[in-house]
């Protein structure tokens, strides 16, 4: 299979399935989305088109800094997530950029709603932009970029969970 053979509703069905994974707090199971060398970025929202390598970022992870991530989101000494916020994401105009071979750039835009007990209701609104590649388990993401569109991130508070 090459990235030709893939269809959006494929992509939207899959981006759906991460979607829900997060929401669930299934970690463990998004984890398994991941290709072995996968990024998780957050670009600043001055310079969301920026590089991760000179720029600074909200959140630059590679493999290894996802998994600890996801490590201490899971411990329930973790108090900025104990108990877990609840969120729930939608998804949308899901748009396949680029294909080449085995990979795909994938634009979507995003809402999260996380309900935090004794915070008021906070509402994340960005695009996604994923590189996908096409392994022998399926899609795997390789590069995932959570790029926010407010310009004043303070009312936000705390980013504490994935994005």
């Amino acid at each position: 299979m090459t990235a030709n053979d893939v269809t959006r509703a494929e992509i939207e069905d899959f981006l759906f399935h991460e979607a829900a994974l997060l929401d669930e707090w299934r970690l463990d199971d998004w984890l398994g989305l991941l290709t072995d060398d996968a990024a998780y970025y957050v670009p600043s929202n001055d310079a969301p088109e920026s590089d991760h390598r000179t720029a600074l970022f909200t959140i630059a992870d590679d493999s290894r800094r996802i998994h600890a991530r996801v490590k201490r989101l899971k411990d329930t000494e973790a108090h900025a997530e104990f108990p877990h916020s609840r969120t729930r994401r939608m998804i949308a105009n899901v748009r396949i950029t680029e294909r080449d071979g085995e990979e795909l750039t994938i634009a979507a835009n995003f809402t999260i709603y996380r309900y935090r007990r004794g915070a008021p209701l906070r509402l994340y609104v960005g695009r996604y932009v994923y590189r996908l590649r096409i392994t022998g388990d399926g899609l795997r993401i390789a590069e995932r970029r959570a790029i926010l569109d407010p310009t004043e991130l303070g009312a936000l508070g705390a980013v504490s969970f994935i994005l």
